[in-house]
Order: structure tokens, then sequence, then C-alpha cells
């Protein structure tokens, strides 16, 4: 594993979760951060006209690819139709 996998930064990310509406979904996925006890810097959780949830986790403190383990365990999860994460400037 190179270096750069497993150094930490203070750089913001944003987690984008769309998922069918389901009263569990924020729960579930924040159980995810508190498996690592990580506190998102801010939740933002959507519900569309289309009936599709959207919901947004801005965190700081993890590597790109601690991140990408997430997105993908998040969009394994049945309701879960996308999630992907990027950097915020």
């Amino acid at each position: 594993m190179a270096v750069n996998d497993c150094t930490k930064t203070n750089k913001l990310l944003r987690l984008r979760v769309s998922a069918e509406a389901d009263p569990g979904v924020v729960a579930r996925l924040l159980g995810h951060f508190q498996n690592l006890n990580v506190i998102p810097h801010r939740i933002v959780a959507e519900f569309a006209t289309t009936g599709i949830m959207h919901v947004h986790v801005d965190i700081s403190g993890l590597s790109e690819n601690r991140m990408s383990m997430i997105a993908a365990k998040v969009g394994q999860c049945v309701p879960v139709l996308n999630a992907y994460w990027h950097w915020l400037s």
C-alpha cells in the first residue's frame, strides 16, 4: 500500500448518495462513519419529487482510498441507486 493511501487529509470530501425512499437510509449511511469513529462536518438529506432521496455527507480526515471503500460499500446497499465521492474546493 502506498504511503499516500494511508495518510489522512484535512481537505473536505463529499459523499453523494441517491437512494430510493427508505426511512433507514440516513442511519445506515452514517453507521459507516460511526464504525470509523469519524464525525461528518455536514449532512444534508433531501427528498425529491421523483421519490428519490439525495444525501450529501461532508467529511475530512479520511484518505481517498478509505472514502472510495465507503462509497463502494454504501453503493451495495439495496435501496441505494448511486454512491460516489468528490473533493470540495
